[in-house]
């Protein structure tokens, strides 16, 4: 068996002409009518529920707990083969990041989504909803991934690159773990392992989750927005840095004064490749993550601390 979660998203996301791919409802659709949009799924072994039915620009922290909560509880059936999670493509590589941080997916937990909302003339959804079933039902397959246009990425390389084209998600420098040709699975390179290291996190409220905020390194900055992370009481920061992680003068002089003031800070890659070479210079780096990944794994380090 395999369980579709549905968070809504432009995957489920309706408009008011089907030559509109812009303007739309997200998560206007639930689950049901998401699966009988891809007749080949009809009569196959499949459990629906809906966690959410939000726009994931709105993503929050209460609704990635409920999310990793129940797949948590899924993945611990002996029925359920793996499972889906359609979701909006605006925090899809967030989201993925997070599950395979805090979920042990010792089967797998396939993300879908769209471009183009389920109203369109010719919407990417029901392709990739297909193709995630088909993934997550694969004999073997493990790990957090993500199935989108015919790709199955890994959770780690996710990397959304296009605001608007329908191939919008990129596997960064690792490249795709493998492909979807004509129903068959082309396997590149080995599964991820499981990982769940940081699954603690779910045992304590959102609410309570340490607060950690991005500020971008630009040509001009000015120390304000870090400076008022100190003063908002905010646990870590990242700091999106130019280049190979480089940082502005002054956001490292407001970088150096939060930490004295109690704030962990990390520095990432504004450059959606590459990460940070390199471990040295005066803030930690983040390494390959991706300043939205490194926020994330701050954010997870923190509550592993207590």
């Amino acid at each position: 068996m395999i369980v579709v979660l549905a968070s809504g998203g432009t995957i489920a996301g309706t408009a008011a002409s089907a030559a509109a791919h812009t303007g739309y409802r997200a998560g206007a659709l639930g689950v049901a009518e998401l699966l009988a949009a891809v007749p080949p799924l009809a009569g196959q072994a499949i459990e629906a529920e809906t966690v959410a039915q939000m726009d994931s620009c709105d993503m929050d922290h209460a609704t990635w707990a409920a999310l990793a909560i129940r797949v948590r509880f899924h993945l611990a059936r002996a029925e359920v083969a793996g499972v889906v999670l359609t979701h909006g493509t605006d925090t899809l590589e967030e989201t993925a990041f997070f599950l395979q941080r805090t979920v042990a997916a010792v089967k797998p937990v396939v993300l879908t989504a769209a471009m183009r909302p389920a109203t369109a003339l010719s919407p990417d959804g029901p392709q990739n909803l297909f193709d995630a079933v088909s993934v997550a039902r694969a004999p073997g397959a493990r790990g957090v991934l993500a199935v989108l246009g015919g790709r199955i990425i890994g959770a780690g390389d996710l990397r959304k690159v296009h605001g608007y084209r329908v191939d919008a998600f990129d596997a960064g420098d690792a490249g795709a773990l493998g492909l979807l040709a004509d129903g068959e699975l082309q396997l590149h390179r080995a599964w991820p392992e499981p990982d769940g290291r940081a699954a603690v996190v779910l045992d304590r409220p959102p609410q309570s989750w340490p607060r950690v905020a991005v500020v971008l390194s630009h040509a001009g900055v000015e120390a304000t927005l870090l400076d008022a992370a100190v003063a908002a009481g905010l646990d870590g920061v990242v700091i999106a840095g130019t280049g190979n992680g480089t940082v502005h003068a002054r956001l490292l002089e407001a970088a150096r004064r939060a930490e004295l003031a109690g704030l962990t800070v990390w520095r990432a890659s504004r450059c959606w490749l590459g990460g940070v070479v390199g471990d040295g210079g005066p803030v930690p780096a983040a390494g390959a993550l991706t300043p939205v990944q490194a926020r994330v794994a701050l954010m997870l380090e923190l509550a592993s601390r207590g």
